[in-house]
């Protein structure tokens, strides 16, 4: 525990710089991922899905801390290159147009990771609220090769209308705030007891006092012990699963 923690705590500033950015295309149109790797051989590869304002430093920052691990993390785009709202309206317009074509944004991600994916490595999935949705998006589908685990940072859990979590569902992990405004703690409930009714293996942690975004750096809503908690929690449930 104090490893990771100390690990958590210094490689913001050591290890910033450490991956590049990755362009690739889907259906002619151009996308700009983040790719970052680990100085060894790689334990696997973990895609990191971004929230409603596009693939920032943030996402950035936690893929060179999951690739300071031994894993190889890329953060792969849903909106296109150079598409990086600033304004609340224009995240909502970006995020609205994806939640009413859940194919396309089924495809956006399968884009990204066959691009990183071209070895058919062991993948593990992770979101960051709208990147969290997105996450257990395609884990209802079923689609994608070799994924092992799924992981929803205080997304948006609750199951569309005509949508369904099947029996051989990899496992999937949820990180939730107590005080979380934005997703009811019923629809957590909801999709445990949807979980459990098909035998998935999951992990849920709800932290007491965290609000929406809790895990987002340098925001009003950074709650630094849900953050470091739910990492960890999260890491050890990759290794279960990787």
């Amino acid at each position: 525990m104090k490893l990771i923690i100390f690990l958590f705590s210094i490689f913001i500033s050591i290890n910033a710089n450490a991956g590049q950015k990755l362009t690739y295309s889907y259906n002619n149109e151009i996308f700009e991922g983040y790719l970052s790797k680990p100085e060894s051989k790689s334990k696997g590869l973990i895609i990191v899905i971004h929230d409603w304002d596009g693939l920032t430093e943030y996402e950035e920052t936690r893929a060179d801390m999951l690739s300071s691990l031994g894993y190889t993390a890329f953060a792969i785009d849903l909106y296109g290159k150079g598409n990086r709202p600033k304004e609340i309206n224009l995240r909502k317009a970006e995020t609205k147009k994806l939640y009413e074509n859940r194919e396309r944004m089924r495809e956006l991600i399968l884009a990204g990771l066959n691009e990183a994916n071209k070895d058919n490595h062991k993948t593990f999935i992770i979101g960051y609220c709208f990147g969290g949705s997105a996450a257990l998006e395609l884990a209802r589908s079923g689609n994608g090769n070799n994924i092992v685990g799924y992981a929803s940072f205080h997304g948006g859990v609750k199951t569309p209308e005509g949508q369904e979590y099947t029996s051989n569902t990899p496992p999937i992990f949820i990180a939730h705030g107590g005080a979380d405004k934005a997703v009811k703690l019923e629809d957590v409930f909801e999709v445990t007891n949807e979980l459990e009714k098909n035998k998935i293996f999951y992990e849920v942690n709800i932290y007491s006092g965290a609000p929406h975004a809790f895990t987002v750096f340098n925001s009003q809503r950074y709650r630094k012990e849900a953050d470091e908690k739910s990492w960890e929690a999260f890491l050890s449930f990759v290794n279960k699963t990787m």
